[in-house]
């Protein structure tokens, strides 16, 4: 398994995107995640989005970052948005969503970035089980979704060298 930072425009990236808003419909019952994203979101400096490739260069999972600054959603300054965190039925249990968080938090540190943040639904408690023994603790709702009762905020500070 390899991880390589990807354009989230990129046909793999769009793959397992498709992939996990169908996820997103079939535990919600709705259309999918509506949160706006466009490419540039996830360029560096501002975010980065990675994708994991297992040994016959197929993808297998997906995270991405992109920086916020306080505003009316609720975020505060040097946020770290965690976007698009998905690995395939097939290659779930093996570790790969931790490393690509881990990745991801370096990469966001290093931006300048002070606070990870992220949304999940109440419908993901395998996610939020990653989330809260990664270190998260729930926070202030913040986002497209924040006046959702099914949303679930968390944050974890970026410590410098940690």
């Amino acid at each position: 398994m390899h991880v390589r930072p990807t354009p989230f425009d990129h046909p793999d990236a769009r793959k397992l995107n498709d992939e996990v808003q169908l996820e997103y419909m079939e535990r919600y019952g709705d259309g999918g995640d509506l949160t706006y994203l466009d490419p540039i979101m996830f360029r560096p400096p501002h975010g980065l989005f990675l994708i994991t490739y297992d040994h016959l260069d197929r993808p297998v999972a997906t995270g991405g970052w992109r920086s916020q600054n306080r505003n009316d959603e609720g975020y505060a300054d040097g946020d770290a948005e965690l976007k698009r965190m998905y690995v395939i039925p097939e290659a779930r249990g093996l570790g790969l969503a931790r490393r690509v968080l881990a990745a991801l938090e370096d990469d966001a540190r290093a931006a300048g970035r002070t606070r990870m943040v992220l949304e999940t639904g109440d419908m993901q408690p395998e996610a939020i089980a990653l989330y809260t023994s990664s270190g998260y603790a729930p926070c202030a709702k913040f986002g497209y979704y924040r006046h959702y009762d099914s949303s679930r905020c968390f944050a974890k500070a970026l410590t410098p060298g940690a």
